[in-house]
């Protein structure tokens, strides 16, 4: 089932049964005859394969299952609302609060365009015809009264507000999905997915402990892993198509955002296994001597690097790179040295082709964590995947000499 499977009219009709305890009081709440309200909900009932409220001569009183719902679909028109507002920004007129008047068919149709770029990808995707695609998605202008996007050559373009509207719609989405998720709508046959962006240093070790002590858990999840660094991945996180995301923490948080400390990371002077300096504990001078690879600027690793060599002649850095494959074949082939975390090269150490140059730095400590939507409540699924990740990190924490490898850590 997907999101916009579901009304979204009864959806919004769930808060005001659980706050009011009445159809009657719900329905003139949201505009709606009690007759309908009274065959919207048996139909969401079906649909959810569960009783979300039971009915009383006096009222109705909201089951575990419908109050999860409710919970869920609050936080989705919450999201929604918020997308329109964004959306909305510089029209000068129009409906007071356009969001209510939206369909599921309109949503799901916009969003296709969004995800795949022109009316005929959409179309295909959706299973929905281009007329109907490009329908909905000027209904939709129309009662915002704002442009959502315009054609480009074969493509079509979201424009500012159209992008704030998808986010709002994707957001939206995730958490009326999640309410399905939630309910177990289809039992065991039900897979989900959990989307995680990765940036360099979890994927050495953290990410790929995590993922493998999934494989021992019951729940039927995909688990999807997006590579890329930090400026790659936070506007995916922000828009909802990553569920989370797992490297290093920024000293100033993005709106909209909130990070978790996983583990401290000490970072050392890497080089190839044959360097003139292996062997040694170099000074900052015999260092500065040397050319570098530094990550980009306004990186935590480049700022780390920076700061090492404070108060005197930044070294030599014919290339800045944030690849960690080019990182280690330019390392294994010259005398150049970079900053690195010690999981990130621990196999290159084992084969022999690099070696950490003196001990671990003082002073580069990086906060590895996790990254998520402000407000975020997981599913049972991430919620479980996160707690393995932290004992993934818990381990990393431990002295190389006590860490667990094996999966029975979990």
């Amino acid at each position: 089932m997907e999101p916009f499977d579901l009304n979204l009219r009864h959806l919004r009709a769930l808060s005001p049964l659980v706050r009011l305890g009445s159809v009657k009081a719900a329905a003139d709440a949201i505009g709606l005859t009690q007759p309908a309200l009274t065959l919207g909900l048996a139909k969401l009932e079906r649909q959810l394969h569960c009783r979300l409220f039971d009915r009383h001569t006096d009222g109705v009183v909201p089951t575990p299952d419908g109050l999860a719902m409710a919970h869920r679909a609050a936080a989705a028109f919450d999201r929604l609302e918020q997308g329109v507002r964004a959306a909305s920004r510089t029209r000068s007129r129009g409906f007071a609060r356009p969001e209510h008047l939206m369909t599921a068919a309109q949503l799901r149709a916009f969003l296709a365009l969004a995800d795949h770029g022109s009316f005929a990808a959409a179309a295909a995707a959706s299973g929905l015809s281009q007329p109907t695609v490009h329908r909905a998605v000027r209904d939709l202008e129309q009662i915002g009264n704002v442009a959502l996007a315009v054609r480009r050559g074969r493509s079509v373009q979201l424009t500012a507000a159209g992008r704030h509207m998808a986010r709002g719609v994707r957001l939206a989405a995730a958490d009326i999905a999640a309410g399905i998720v939630d309910l177990g709508t289809g039992g065991e046959s039900v897979t989900t997915r959990i989307a995680i962006g990765a940036m360099p240093l979890p994927r050495a070790r953290v990410l790929p402990a995590a993922i493998a002590a999934w494989q021992g858990e019951p729940l039927r999840t995909t688990i999807a892993v997006v590579e890329g660094s930090w400026r790659e991945l936070v506007e995916p996180l922000r828009d909802g198509i990553l569920d989370m995301m797992v490297g290093a923490l920024r000293d100033a948080v993005p709106p909209g955002l909130e990070q978790r400390p996983l583990f401290e990371d000490r970072l050392v002077v890497v080089g190839r296994a044959g360097h003139p300096l292996r062997g040694a504990t170099p000074t900052l001078d015999a260092l500065a001597r040397c050319d570098w690879i530094v990550a980009p600027p306004a990186t935590p690793l480049r700022t780390q690097w920076e700061a090492m060599f404070a108060g005197r002649p930044t070294p030599a850095a014919p290339i800045e790179c944030g690849s960690m494959l080019v990182i280690r074949a330019v390392l294994a082939r010259t005398d150049l040295l970079t900053l690195l975390s010690p999981d990130q090269i621990a196999l290159e150490v084992a084969a022999g082709t690099l070696a950490t140059i003196g001990e671990p730095l003082a002073h580069t400590i990086r906060t590895i964590g996790l990254t998520v939507r402000t407000g975020w409540r997981p599913t049972a699924a991430q919620a479980r995947f996160v707690a393995l990740l932290e004992a993934a990190a818990a381990d990393t924490n431990q002295p190389p000499s006590a860490r667990n490898t094996g999966l029975q850590q979990f």
